[in-house]
């Protein structure tokens, strides 16, 4: 009866448990549809953005803003995009592996010489990154708090003020881009300096014919600091939504596979009662027939 008692706590335990993914499923379905608004809103005009610079600068030398300055390489920073919770599967492993395997392939030789610096938005890769002694920079986690263009722009203004006093030579952006609730796309691409286009090869038909006011290069210097804070938003934003799509999808296996378990256990349990039954009936059945001898 022991081992009853032990299976009927596990089967209480599991149904606790999935109870509590199948909550978490339809918390995370509810802030997924918010964080989906979010992104599919600003993606078209981050991208246009991003595209009307990239035709503007062209042009432009390499003086022209100080944002295009190309540079060694001497001194990196990798902004890793992450969350501040886990239960989101491979989410967070996911996009730490990323980072780690740009910073070793590309920049093996600044990291052994201490000079990979990581801004971490999210408490996830700012706990992975400090428990390695990495020069992590400031604390961001409390971004996701209250996600907005005006936070995430303290961020943006900081790395830019860094790669323009020096204390980088790039910046390379690491996070999940937001597909589909199931679907998140590892993404690995340059902040600064900001990347020139490669030349198309029907130039005449990408060309298109801006009227510019008042002139090329002002409006260039103004759209670039704005372009740059846009990306990193855009970045925060695709992140939030895969982050939410990753832990629904977790919460829908987690909660599935409680089901499993609780039909094995379930199983399980009325196996053993019915073999206790047949003892107890065996034993009855035994000692009737020994009194019916005497």
């Amino acid at each position: 009866m022991a081992n009853l008692k032990e299976v009927r706590n596990r089967i209480a335990s599991v149904g606790s448990t999935q109870q509590i993914t199948k909550a978490m499923k339809m918390v995370s379905a509810a802030k997924l549809k918010r964080a989906t608004n979010a992104i599919v809103q600003l993606r078209p005009y981050a991208n246009k953005l991003k595209e009307l610079l990239a035709n503007l600068s062209a042009s432009l030398e390499d003086g022209a803003s100080p944002y295009l300055q190309e540079r060694e390489p001497v001194r990196v920073l990798v902004v890793v995009v992450s969350s501040n919770r886990g239960l989101a599967g491979a989410f967070n492993t996911n996009v730490i592996k990323t980072a780690n395997t740009l910073i070793a392939e590309k920049y093996s030789k600044q990291l052994a010489a201490g000079n990979v610096s990581i801004v971490a938005i999210g408490k996830k890769s700012q706990e992975f990154y400090q428990r390695r002694k990495y020069n992590v920079i400031g604390n961001n986690n409390d971004l996701y708090l209250n996600l907005n263009f005006a936070n995430a722009s303290v961020i943006t203004e900081s790395i830019m003020e860094g790669f323009v006093k020096g204390k980088y030579d790039r910046v390379e952006l690491v996070y999940n881009q937001f597909k589909n609730a199931a679907v998140q796309i590892l993404v690995s691409e340059q902040l600064l300096p900001v990347p020139k286009t490669e030349p198309v090869a029907d130039a005449k038909a990408s060309q298109v014919d801006y009227i510019l006011e008042p002139s090329q290069a002002e409006i260039v210097e103004q759209l670039i600091p704005k372009n740059i804070k846009i990306q990193l938003y855009k970045a925060v934003l695709d992140s939030n939504a895969s982050e939410h799509g990753a832990r629904m999808t977790a919460m829908d296996k987690a909660t599935e596979n409680a089901g499993d378990l609780l039909k094995a256990l379930k199983l399980s349990y009325n196996q053993a009662r019915q073999a206790a039954i047949t003892t107890e009936l065996t034993e009855i059945v035994s000692g009737a027939a020994a009194l019916s001898g005497e």
